[in-house]
């Protein structure tokens, strides 16, 4: 059987995985549900799902924070193309602007480990090493939909990334980070019978 897997963001859940079965007949759709927060710990959770699957060859779809995931989760060898929806890039970019918005330097994040922020997002310090030290290697061609009112990646980050990954990019205007408006989903789902059509699977 072919096999789809959805990789959900913060907040999400393997569930809607099942909006995606629509663009795939004849394919296994499969949500998978992590439970940890942090790159090395979900990376792990989704490596060992997959081959829980024993599939040699699969498709990815991920939205947000779940495509960084993705990317650390070393299973670039069973992915043959890859749907990103508001996908973080650079993730260290993310943690360095949260840290300058809050007034929070790196001294003062190394020193107490972890701050806990108004936004009730927390900065770790274990969290930043990581990300320095295991860049993204990713090399599965890969179609990105962005939304132009992003305020969490910024559509210079997404140019920077599909540049240098030689990935596709569309931009909504006026699409937040979370495609969630009827017309959000229309553009959505629109893209998505275009890139598969594209991609002819």
């Amino acid at each position: 059987m072919k096999t789809v897997i959805y990789i959900h963001g913060r907040g999400g859940n393997k569930a809607e995985a099942e909006h995606y079965k629509k663009f795939f007949p004849g394919f296994d759709v499969i949500g998978i549900e992590y439970k940890s927060d942090t790159p090395w710990e979900v990376g792990e959770e989704i490596k060992s799902a997959i081959e829980d699957l024993n599939v040699n060859r699969l498709i990815l779809i991920a939205n947000s924070i779940g495509a960084f995931f993705a990317m650390n989760a070393n299973i670039e060898k069973y992915v043959t193309h890859a749907f990103f929806i508001s996908p973080v890039v650079d993730m260290e970019k993310l943690i360095v602007n949260m840290m300058y918005g809050f007034g929070i330097s790196e001294a003062e994040l190394q020193k107490k480990e972890v701050i806990h922020t108004n936004s009730g997002e927390d900065l770790s310090w274990e969290y930043l090493c990581y990300v320095r030290s295991h860049p993204v290697c990713w090399n599965v061609p890969t179609d990105i939909l962005y939304g132009s009112a992003d305020q969490l990646i910024s559509i210079d980050t997404i140019a920077d990334f599909t540049h240098s990954h030689n990935a596709s990019l569309t931009v909504m205007e006026n699409g937040e980070h979370w495609f969630h408006t009827g017309e959000q989903m229309r553009f959505l789902d629109e893209w998505m019978e275009e890139k598969v059509l594209k991609a002819a699977f």
